[in-house]
């Protein structure tokens, strides 16, 4: 492998046009059943100079479109039956309506990032790509973009546990200057109401109600909650009784869970029905690791920038680009300001886990190998660690077992909910829509 040393120029140009590229995975035949999940850009063999490109056409992507409404009002194998607001009662037009704005790009200052671009459907509705959300412009955050499926069931949302609803949650990502970049509430309410469409889509979802702040977080919400995925094998062997549906291994990987490893504590198994957490946040070391850099193991980065061509970044360098200057993410802390929620972000659940790599609030962990060596190392140690958090001891058939038992949480319709989303137009600017060099504008030059 040859290495290069490369210029704080060259690198903040490489950064720039790298942290917009949207790296889809795309549709698959296997047994003639359609795969959607799996990388359609493929780099199998990019390591070498070698290398020949085996990826699929962005026009093969061909989805199939679905009544997502059902997996919100009908309880899946290992789920409880979903609690709907009051207040947002779930519709059909309003999953329709909400999955168009999730995928319309439009809804940023700029017209170039939608929610689908760091909730990738065929990536588990988050991104496999890139340890923490990159947005518009290539505007870097702190944090790995967690995927939506299930999100319905959360008492808190996002790594902080800083919102208590998909309704409050959708307007953060979309006024956040490194995400989307919309300015205000009333400037993305006047752009969607200019927006070609858009408001008969939202008469007919919210009769006598239109466009506003409330309707617009709600359709979103809406698409958000339907996406419900169980009845993994997991689920048909524990809770559906086929003793069939896992391999021994499997089950052997479920003790440990519940056994030796004590994952069980925070990742929460009831009688009837498994959440896989537990509505709680904790410190398990990585965030005050992350603080202290402890996670920086040498002074240099090994980047891969074309198919044999790699070069040594000084990882100062790095850190000079990255329009994050925060060092220290304190996590709970930083929502409470009370000391002992330092470090502390909410628990994920594992459910589709194999799928929604990489791991962790920051996106350390890019394997679950790495996230089951972590924990059995007993996380990281620090004053307000869980007390959850212990050495495991486990040995080497044991961590391969608890791999196998968290591979089999995928939930049975993963491959409809990225089909549908598949099926789902991209909301790209048209000469019709408000823009700076369009005849119609936010009104500011007439």
């Amino acid at each position: 492998m040859s290495k290069k040393i490369v210029s704080r120029s060259a690198l903040y140009y490489l950064l720039c046009i790298t942290s917009l590229l949207f790296i889809s995975k795309l549709a698959i035949s296997v047994d003639n059943e359609i795969i959607y999940s799996g990388p359609g850009d493929n780099k199998d063999g990019y390591e070498s100079r070698d290398y020949v490109t085996k990826s699929l056409s962005i026009n093969e992507r061909k989805g199939e479109k679905t009544n997502l409404i059902k997996y919100a009002e009908q309880s899946q194998l290992g789920l409880p039956k979903l609690k709907i607001p009051k207040n947002n009662p779930i519709t059909e037009k309003k999953i329709a309506l909400g999955k168009k704005l999730f995928f319309d790009r439009r809804i940023s200052l700029n017209n170039t990032m939608s929610c689908a671009m760091c909730h990738i459907p065929e990536q588990g509705f988050t991104n496999n790509e890139i340890r923490t959300a990159v947005g518009i412009e290539g505007r870097s955050n702190l944090r790995n973009a967690p995927t939506i499926i299930n999100s319905a069931y959360y008492k808190f949302l996002f790594h902080d546990a800083r919102e208590y609803s998909l309704e409050n949650q959708v307007w953060q990502p979309v006024l956040k200057h490194s995400e989307m970049g919309m300015p205000s509430f009333g400037f993305t309410v006047k752009k969607l109401e200019l927006i070609p469409g858009y408001k008969n889509l939202f008469n007919d979802a919210f009769p006598g109600e239109g466009i506003n702040v409330a309707t617009f977080s709600k359709a979103i919400a809406s698409y958000e909650r339907s996406l419900i995925s169980a009845n993994s094998n997991f689920d048909k062997w524990y809770f559906g009784k086929n003793d069939k549906a896992v391999s021994a291994e499997v089950k052997k990987g479920f003790e440990v869970f519940i056994g030796k490893g004590n994952c069980v504590s925070c990742h929460s198994i009831d009688n009837d029905h498994a959440l896989f957490f537990d509505n709680k946040l904790h410190n398990t070391g990585v965030g005050y690791a992350d603080s202290m850099g402890l996670l920086i193991k040498n002074n240099k980065t090994v980047v891969q920038l074309a198919p044999g061509e790699y070069v040594e970044v000084d990882n100062n360098i790095i850190k000079s680009v990255n329009q994050q200057k925060k060092k220290n993410d304190l996590g709970l802390y930083d929502i409470t300001e009370n000391p002992d929620h330092r470090w502390m972000f909410k628990t994920p659940s594992l459910r589709n886990i194999s799928l929604t790599s990489p791991y962790m609030h920051n996106g350390v962990f890019s394997s679950l190998d790495d996230v089951i060596n972590f924990y059995n190392d007993g996380g990281v140690q620090n004053e307000l660690l869980s007390p959850k958090i212990k050495k495991l001891n486990l040995s080497k058939a044991e961590k391969i077992n608890l791999k196998l038992f968290l591979e089999s949480l995928v939930g049975e319709n993963i491959n409809i909910l990225i089909a549908d989303a598949l099926f789902q137009t991209v909301g790209d600017l048209t000469k019709d829509d408000p823009n700076w060099a369009n005849d119609k504008d936010m009104g500011y030059n007439k």
